[in-house]
C-alpha cells in the first residue's frame, strides 16, 4: 500500500502545484496587461505609447518579459487570408525585438482556427503556450477597445514570458517531492518492517523451539507467549509430556511382561528331562520375545520430538564393538561428518547401528568400513564388510514380510529383521548388496531429517 499510496499522492501534489503555477502566471500577465493598456493612449485614430515602461523588463532586450498590441483580426480576414501580419502590429517593447511576432500571431491564428474559436472579441482573454525558435512561451492575450467621439479603436495586448523558468521550477520541485517521498517511503517501510518483526516474533520463537524439539535439544516449548498463543502452546506442552510418559509406560509394561515370560522359560530350561524338541522350542520362544520386545519398544515415527546426534552414538558404540572384539584382527574405517543427527530414539540408533556392526565384525575378514553423511534432508549410514557377501536370493528373502533372517550364514542373520523393522518403523529405506570397494555385504539405510 506504501508503494501505490505515495507514489499516488505525489502524482496529485504534482498535478495540482503545476496547475496552481499556471494559474498564477496568468495572473501575473493579465495583471502586466492592465499597466500596459493604463499608459495607453489613442489621438487621432492612432496607438500612442510612452518610449519606456514603468515595468523595466520591457525595456531590456531579451529579458524574458515581452509584449506588444496587434490590431485585431475578423473571422472574413482568416477565411480570405487577406491581410498582412506586420501590418497588425501596432506597437512592442523595447525587450520583444528579438522576437519574430508574426510568427507568433500566425501561431496564435492558427490555434484559434484549428480549435474552432473566433477570434478575440472585445473583452476576451486567452492563455497558451507558442514555441519561439523551438524554445517554449506563455503568452496572454486581452482584446479591448479604445473609444473617442468619432469611432471604436479595437486593439489586443499580448504579453509573452520565457516558459523555461517555469519548467526549471517544475523539475526542481518535481525532484524535491519524489526524493522527499523515497526517503518517506524508506522510513515507513523500515517502520513496517520492524513492527512486523517485532509482532511476528513470538511466531519466529515459537518456530525455533519446535525445531529444538524436534532436534532433541529441548523437551517442551519455554518461552513466555502472548494471550492468542498460549492456549497452542500449552496443548502442544502437554501433548509431548502426555506422548513420553505414555510411551515410557508402554516400554516398562513391555518389560515387566518379557521378565514374567522369561522366568518360566528359566524354570523350563532348567529341567533335567526335557527333550531335545521342546529345548528348541523354547529357545524359539525366548528369541521371538526378544525381537518382538525389541521391536515393540521402538520409539518409531511417533517420536517426532527426538533429536540426538549421532557422533556421540557411533563414539560409544565402537569402544563397546573394540572391546568385545579386541582379540579379532579387524580394522574399522570410519567416514562420518560432525553435527549430524538423527530424527528419533537414541535407543533405536544404538540398536540399528548395533546389530550392523555387530554382524559386520562377525562376517569380515579384516576390514570394516561405516559411512554417516547428509545429503539434502537424508540421512544415509552404510556399513560393509570384506566378508563372503550376501547372495542376491538372501536378500529377498531378508526383505521379504514376516520372513525370519536368524537363518542365514553367521554374520547375516542375526538382528537383520530387527533392523528391517525399525527401519520401516521410522518409513526409511534399507538397501542390501554387496560392497564394490571391500567385496562383502554392504548395507545401506536411509532417513528423512526434515
Amino acid at each position: 500500500m506504501v508503494l501505490v499510496i505515495l507514489p499516488t499522492i505525489a502524482f496529485i501534489i504534482m498535478n495540482s502545484f503545476e496547475k496552481h503555477m499556471v494559474t498564477s502566471i496568468e495572473n501575473e500577465l493579465s495583471a502586466y496587461s492592465y499597466s500596459i493598456l493604463a499608459v495607453a493612449e489613442v489621438e487621432q485614430a492612432s496607438l500612442v505609447m510612452p518610449e519606456v515602461l514603468i515595468e523595466n523588463q520591457f525595456n531590456v532586450t531579451d529579458s524574458g518579459l515581452y509584449a506588444f498590441i496587434s490590431k485585431p483580426t475578423s473571422q472574413q480576414e482568416i477565411n480570405n487570408g487577406a491581410f498582412n501580419l506586420e501590418d497588425k502590429i501596432l506597437w512592442q517593447s523595447q525587450s520583444s525585438f528579438i522576437l519574430n511576432l508574426p510568427d507568433i500571431l500566425t501561431d496564435l491564428l492558427l490555434d484559434e482556427f484549428a480549435s474552432e474559436h473566433t477570434p478575440l472579441a472585445t473583452g476576451d482573454k486567452s492563455f497558451s503556450t507558442v514555441n519561439i525558435k523551438n524554445t517554449p512561451y506563455f503568452i496572454y492575450s486581452f482584446a479591448v477597445s479604445f473609444s473617442d467621439e468619432e469611432q471604436d479603436f479595437p486593439i489586443i495586448v499580448h504579453i509573452v514570458r520565457d516558459k523555461q523558468t517555469f519548467i526549471e521550477l517544475i523539475n526542481d520541485f518535481e525532484q524535491q517531492l519524489w526524493f522527499g517521498l523515497a526517503i518517506l517511503m524508506l522510513i515507513i517501510l523500515l517502520l513496517q518492517l520492524a513492527w512486523l518483526m517485532w509482532t511476528l516474533k513470538p511466531l519466529s520463537t515459537l518456530q525455533k523451539e519446535i525445531h529444538a524439539v524436534e532436534q532433541g535439544k529441548a523437551e517442551k516449548l519455554t518461552s513466555t507467549y502472548p494471550k492468542e498463543l498460549s492456549k497452542l502452546t500449552n496443548q502442544v506442552n502437554q501433548l509431548l509430556v502426555t506422548e513420553q510418559k505414555q510411551r515410557q509406560r508402554y516400554r516398562n509394561a513391555l518389560s515387566d511382561l518379557a521378565h514374567s515370560l522369561k522366568t518360566p522359560l528359566a524354570v523350563l530350561q532348567a529341567q533335567s528331562d526335557i527333550s531335545a524338541v521342546n529345548q528348541e522350542q523354547i529357545n524359539r520362544i525366548n528369541s521371538t520375545i526378544d525381537h518382538q520386545l525389541k521391536r515393540a519398544q521402538s520409539a518409531g515415527q511417533s517420536s517426532w520430538l527426538l533429536g540426538i546426534g549421532v557422533t556421540p552414538i557411533v563414539d560409544k558404540l565402537l569402544n563397546t564393538l573394540a572391546k568385545i572384539y579386541q582379540h579379532q584382527d579387524t580394522t574399522l574405517k570410519l567416514s562420518s561428518h560432525k553435527n549430524l543427527r538423527f530424527k528419533g530414539d537414541e535407543a533405536d540408533l544404538l540398536e540399528l547401528l548395533g546389530n550392523l556392526l555387530d554382524n559386520a565384525y562377525k562376517a569380515a575378514k579384516s576390514t570394516i568400513k561405516l559411512t554417516i553423511e547428509q545429503q539434502g534432508e537424508l540421512l544415509i549410514i552404510c556399513v560393509e564388510d570384506d566378508g563372503v557377501g550376501i547372495k542376491s536370493e538372501q536378500i529377498e528373502r531378508i526383505l521379504e514380510r514376516g520372513t525370519r533372517a536368524d537363518t542365514y550364514e553367521s554374520g547375516h542373520g542375526v538382528g537383520l529383521a530387527i533392523v528391517r523393522d525399525l527401519v520401516k518403523s521410522y518409513q526409511g529405506e534399507l538397501n542390501i548388496g554387496n560392497s564394490l570397494e571391500l567385496g562383502g555385504a554392504s548395507f545401506t539405510l536411509r532417513f528423512s531429517t526434515s
